[in-house]
C-alpha cells in the first residue's frame, strides 16, 4: 500500500485529531494511499512531546516550518495555525510542492487569500484543500443524494449554521480568536463559516449579496493575568443572501456562525425547504436525517437512522453510531483519494471555495458597517 509521509505544522487541537484517523486507518475497507506522520514542528516543547511519545514513525521535530518543507522527505502537509499567520505559511507550503491540508478561512483576510490562491495556481502539481469533516457524517450525505436526485422539487429556502456556545461563560479568558490582528476582522465567519458553506457551495448554490446582521455581546474577558482584556471581534453572524438553483430560480439562503448559541455545545446543521420535499440534518441528531412526506394539504417530518454507512466504507458495522471521530477519518480518506487522482462523490472543501467565503465575509463586513444589502 502506498504512504504519504506527512509533516503537520501547528501542534494543537486538530492536529491530534489527525493523528487519531491516522491510527485508524486500517478501518477503511477500500484500499488508499496511507498517511504517515514522520515531521511535526511548533514552537511549543510540550505539544511536540505529546506527538513525539504517541506517534512512533515520527523521525524530525522542528522549532521552524521552514525547515519541515526543506525536508524532502515530506509529501504532504497539515498547518492549523492561527489565521493572521496563513498568507505567509500556507504560501511557503504550496511553494515547496507538497500537497496540502489547511484550515479554514485560508487567510486572514481576501487579501491573504489572494496570495494563497495565486501560489496554487503555480502549483497544478499539488493537491490543496481546506479541512471541513461535517458533511461526511453518513446522514448528511443521504441528505446530499436526495437534494442531487431533484427530490425537493423547486427550494424554497435553505438554511445552514455552525453554532457553539463555549462562549456563553463571560469568565472564559481570552484567546486570540477574540483579537483581529490575530483572528482578522471576520471574527466568527472565519471561524464557522467555511463549515456552514461546504454544502451549500458544492451544490452551486453562491450568494449573489448579503444583508449581515453581526453582534458583539461580550467586550471585555479575563487575560489569565488577573487583568481584563478586549474583545474585538464578532460574537455572532447572520447573513440572510439570494441565491439561485440550477434552473436560474431564486431563493433566500441563510448562514448562521455563532459562539454564543445557548444549548449548542457544537450544532453544526442544514435545512433544505422545497415544494416537494424538505430535508434536515443536525450534529444534535447525528445518525439520522429528517424528510417530510406530503399528506394532501399536509406534510408530516420522517426521522431516517441511517447508521455507519460512510462513503468510504469502513470495518465498523452499519448499525453502530457514527461520530465526529469518523467523520474525521472520511475527510481524510478523501484527501487521499483525491491525493491518489482518485474520483470522490464528496470531497473536501476547495481552493475556489474558499474564495467565495472570502468574498461573502468581506461583503458582510460592508453590509453590517452600511446597514445595507451588498452585492457581491
Amino acid at each position: 500500500m502506498k504512504k504519504i509521509r506527512f509533516g503537520i505544522i501547528g501542534c494543537g487541537l486538530m492536529g491530534k485529531e489527525f493523528v487519531g484517523a491516522v491510527g485508524r486507518g486500517s478501518h477503511l475497507v477500500e484500499p488508499c494511499a496511507k498517511p504517515e506522520i514522520i515531521a511535526v514542528c511548533d514552537t511549543n516543547p510540550a505539544s511536540l512531546e505529546w506527538f513525539c511519545d504517541r506517534v512512533s514513525t515520527i523521525r524530525y521535530t522542528y522549532n521552524d516550518y521552514k525547515e519541515l518543507l526543506a525536508n524532502d522527505e515530506i509529501d504532504a502537509v497539515y498547518c492549523a495555525v492561527p489565521h493572521v499567520l496563513h498568507g505567509q505559511i500556507y504560501v511557503d507550503i504550496i511553494e515547496s510542492g507538497k500537497h496540502f491540508m489547511g484550515e479554514k478561512p485560508f487567510g486572514m483576510d481576501m487579501k491573504q487569500n489572494k496570495k494563497i490562491l495565486d501560489a496554487i495556481a503555480r502549483h497544478p502539481e499539488s493537491v490543496v484543500r481546506c479541512a471541513s469533516e461535517f458533511p461526511f457524517y453518513p446522514a448528511c450525505q443521504k441528505l446530499i443524494e436526495y437534494i442531487k436526485e431533484g427530490k425537493t422539487g423547486r427550494i424554497l429556502e435553505v438554511k445552514a449554521g455552525f453554532c457553539h456556545s463555549s462562549d456563553m461563560n463571560p469568565q472564559k479568558p481570552i484567546n486570540w480568536k477574540r483579537m483581529i490582528n490575530m483572528n482578522g476582522e471576520y471574527g466568527c465567519m472565519g471561524d464557522l463559516g467555511i463549515h456552514a458553506e461546504h454544502i451549500p457551495f458544492r451544490l452551486g448554490w453562491i450568494p449573489e449579496n448579503v444583508c449581515a446582521k453581526l453582534s458583539k455581546y461580550i467586550t471585555e474577558r479575563p487575560d489569565g493575568k488577573g487583568g481584563l482584556a478586549k474583545c474585538e471581534t464578532w460574537d455572532n453572524a447572520t447573513l440572510i443572501c439570494d441565491t439561485k438553483d440550477a434552473d436560474g430560480n431564486k431563493f433566500p439562503i441563510t448562514f448562521e456562525m455563532k459562539r454564543m448559541q445557548p444549548g449548542a455545545t457544537n450544532e453544526w446543521y442544514i435545512e433544505v425547504y422545497g415544494m416537494d420535499m424538505s430535508l434536515k440534518f443536525s450534529t444534535s441528531d447525528p445518525n439520522a436525517f429528517f424528510f417530510t412526506e406530503a399528506m394532501g394539504e399536509e406534510q408530516a417530518w420522517c426521522r431516517v437512522i441511517v447508521g455507519n454507512k460512510p462513503q468510504f466504507k469502513t470495518a465498523t458495522g452499519a448499525i453502530f453510531e457514527f461520530g465526529f471521530a469518523d467523520a474525521i477519518l472520511q475527510m481524510w480518506a478523501s484527501f487521499m483519494y483525491e491525493i491518489e487522482g482518485k474520483d470522490v462523490e464528496f470531497g473536501c472543501f476547495t481552493p475556489d471555495e474558499t474564495l467565495i467565503s472570502h468574498k461573502l465575509h468581506t461583503a458582510a463586513l460592508k453590509s453590517e458597517k452600511e446597514k445595507a444589502i451588498v452585492v457581491l
